[in-house]
């Protein structure tokens, strides 16, 4: 299940974001853990918007939520015409959990394969504040918070955490670029810088830019206010998308 939202009056097909909320793996939705501001916002820079929903653990597992990821971008581009997409103009974004998927769906390609996709069908991915690209490392450092949640989404298998981890998935090749987002909580902050760090190993073009907030307060805000333009990311954001899709001189629509 996805809502999409079409540029109005497009006269060319329009650039594509794809958004995933989080949740912890287990919760959430498209229409309950997104931006408020997010469809009008990026509408109105020109872009298309897809905000998307995927099975949950327990009853699926992080390996097919990301095959879902996968399967929800087939989707939109199959329709690129009668939606007015650009199938070559494509950025995941996601949130928190949604961060970590996006992530993981950009940097090992066996997801994209498994939809007949690969890293060529996305121009570039948008973690924002994740806390989990190092599934071991996190596991170890979280303490009893979110101890169960982890558990449940990555279990004992050490293999299997490290196959589930970005950071480990970094080497090359990667989706071309990266934007990652993260407020002042430490775990996010050291997560993303070791992410961050893995993909320049890597050679990937990769940006990391802070912002205030702190705990599960700044935690949320980042996500529920993207697109605010009034918000410190939503400029970061917008600066980025512009040189990734190219468009960097277009003017944004009036609404």
């Amino acid at each position: 299940m996805l809502d999409f939202y079409a540029v109005p009056n497009a006269r060319t097909p329009a650039p594509l974001v794809i958004f995933v909320h989080g949740g912890g793996w287990k919760h959430g939705s498209k229409d309950v853990a997104a931006s408020r501001y997010a469809p009008a916002h990026f509408t109105q820079m020109g872009y298309a918007y897809a905000a998307i929903n995927y099975r949950l653990i327990p009853a699926a597992t992080v390996e097919q939520q990301g095959e879902d990821i996968a399967l929800a971008l087939r989707a939109l581009l199959a329709r690129a015409e009668q939606l007015g997409i650009d199938r070559s103009r494509v950025v995941l974004m996601g949130h928190s959990a949604g961060a970590h998927l996006v992530a993981l769906v950009g940097t090992d390609e066996r997801y994209l394969k498994s939809a007949g996709l690969s890293f060529a069908d996305i121009r570039g991915v948008i973690p924002n504040d994740g806390a989990s690209y190092d599934v071991p490392r996190q596991m170890e450092q979280s303490g009893d918070f979110m101890r169960d949640t982890y558990l449940q989404a990555f279990g004992t298998d050490l293999a299997r955490q490290r196959a589930l981890s970005p950071v480990m998935q970094a080497a090359a090749p990667n989706a071309p670029a990266f934007l990652l987002l993260h407020v002042q909580r430490p775990d996010g902050i050291a997560q993303a810088k070791e992410l961050e760090m893995a993909l320049k190993r890597a050679g990937t073009a990769v940006e990391r830019r802070d912002f205030p907030g702190t705990g599960l307060r700044g935690h949320s805000e980042i996500n529920r206010q993207l697109g605010n333009p009034d918000y410190a990311a939503t400029p970061v954001v917008d600066a980025w998308l512009r040189r990734v899709f190219g468009t960097e001189t277009v003017t944004p629509l009036k609404r």
